[in-house]
């Protein structure tokens, strides 16, 4: 079974449902949660910057982790998207399987 990560992706709320959507839909993850909320406090050209954001918790397989990336950088607002995988070292076999079945 190859190896599941979770991918990390902060954005504007206003972009976070049809971008979790695009991956689903593409196959690029198997479920994408969205937690709104997020108040990110972050340096950006020299400044302190402060935004809203909205933390997408994509699960997907390594081997799908590059078209994934490629994906979000096409379709974010952000010129330099925050996007950060884990490794999943252990979980329900069943879900697990559901996961890399689901990934293209």
């Amino acid at each position: 079974m190859p190896a599941a990560q979770l991918v990390l992706i902060t954005c504007p709320p206003a972009a976070a449902d049809a971008l979790a959507s695009l991956l689903v839909e593409q196959s690029l993850a198997a479920c994408v949660n969205l937690l709104p909320g997020l108040r990110s406090v972050y340096r950006w050209q020299g400044a302190v910057e402060r935004a809203d954001e909205t933390l997408l918790i994509a699960k997907t397989t390594a081997d799908g982790y590059a078209a994934l990336e490629a994906a979000v950088r096409a379709h974010h607002p952000y010129e330099l998207p925050e996007i950060v995988a884990v490794d999943i070292a252990q979980g329900l076999p069943g879900w697990l399987l559901w996961l890399t079945e689901s990934v293209a």
